[in-house]
């Protein structure tokens, strides 16, 4: 080999170890790009967020607004619409329930949750009644697909609010006033008694000052003194004060059991799947009641859970699996609490579970076991994988 061969693979040799410096410089730019980006969604869809009660407002005798302010600065952005699921301690117990946000989301100082206390009901009556101001929760980041889209939904929208299911109306109404959306919102409203009315001064106040905004309120338990609209949402309703309800979308919120009766009466009166919004509020309709449900087994009957592995506990027929769990010291991932989201899935190796009408299962979570446990009532003693 002459020396001018020696020279020529040393220089290919220098400018491989060029390409290889240049190549790892590039894989680290990219390593950094990456980890800033995993940054970035972090921040904007945080699996926890650390929160101070900063304020509490009386809405209510039952309810009450929880204003909560980020531990760490800046709130995630939201949706008017979407909701947060709570994670608290009660009694010992680790727990969560989703709640809508009911503040703007101009206003990214913090989250305001308007709260009912539901009787009989294991948290809420806590957050309405034992919660101080600066106390420590936590929550997820904000979620769900409740929420006015105005390419998708148009210009002509109808809300259907029952109890504290006026909390995502109210943001949505404060978010469509603050960017002057060219569009119709009629809020129908129903409440059980006047005195159960929340935000009845703001709504009162935003129906005077918005063009945009209809306000129709229904109490199905009025008092001597009332002289407004009385009774329930039904399709005479409907037809008096939206008339043709082609081309308008609506979003219906409020318990499970007035969800059902006006999905239903939505549907008979030409409303389209694509066209209506449904999201859950309150605890699930006592689950005895629902078309399927076995004769012979009441709510009380008791029931045993052996977790794959980990031991067992007993419960009731009655109660979901995902709160009996969390009774008993199992920790469940879990949002909605509602059926749709799918987070707190588990697999029923052997037993009778029962599965609501709002269980969103697929057809493959059927064959192989899978529930989603919010939802989900063991009939008989079971064995669970988590």
């Amino acid at each position: 080999m002459t020396l001018k061969d020696i020279r020529s693979v040393i220089d290919g040799f220098d400018a491989t170890r060029a390409q290889m410096e240049d190549l790892a410089e590039t894989g680290q730019d990219f390593a950094n790009e990456g980890a800033r980006f995993q940054t970035r969604v972090a921040s904007l869809h945080p699996k926890r967020l650390a929160l101070t009660v900063s304020e509490l407002v009386e809405e209510t005798a039952t309810t009450r607004t929880l204003r909560l302010t980020g531990d760490a600065g800046t709130l995630p952005p939201f949706l008017a619409g979407q909701y947060v699921n709570l994670f608290v301690t009660v009694d010992g117990v680790e727990t969560a329930r989703p709640f809508a946000i009911s503040s703007a989301p101009q206003e990214c100082g913090h989250y305001d949750l308007t709260v009912r206390k539901i009787p009989g009901g294991f948290v809420s009556p806590w957050l309405v009644e034992g919660l101080q101001v600066g106390a420590k929760v936590s929550s997820s980041g904000p979620m769900g697909s409740f929420y006015v889209n105005p390419i998708h939904h148009g210009d002509d929208l109808v809300f259907l609010a029952g109890g504290s299911g006026v909390a995502p109306a109210i943001s949505m109404i404060r978010d469509i006033a603050a960017r002057r959306l060219p569009v119709k919102f009629h809020l129908i409203y129903g409440s059980r008694q006047t005195d159960d009315v929340i935000f009845q001064r703001e709504l009162s106040e935003l129906d005077a000052a918005c063009d945009f905004l209809t306000l129709t309120q229904v109490i199905s338990e009025p008092n001597d003194t009332y002289q407004g609209r009385s009774g329930f949402i039904d399709a005479a309703l409907m037809s008096e004060v939206c008339g043709e309800m082609t081309g308008k979308t609506v979003y219906l919120c409020g318990p499970p059991a007035m969800n059902a009766v006006c999905a239903k009466m939505l549907k008979d009166i030409g409303v389209t799947d694509k066209r209506l919004h449904i999201e859950a509020n309150g605890p699930p309709v006592d689950p005895t009641a629902r078309a399927g449900w076995p004769t012979g087994i009441g709510a009380d009957q008791k029931i045993t859970v052996t977790v794959n592995g980990r031991g067992s506990f007993e419960t009731t027929a009655g109660e979901p699996l995902l709160n009996a769990l969390e009774k008993a010291g199992y920790q469940v991932e879990n949002a909605c609490r509602s059926g749709e989201c799918s987070l707190c899935r588990i697999k029923v190796l052997s037993g009778d579970v029962f599965n609501p009408s709002e269980a969103k299962l697929r057809q493959s979570d059927r064959r192989f076991g899978w529930v989603h446990s919010c939802v989900a009532y063991a009939t008989s003693d079971v064995e669970i994988l988590l």
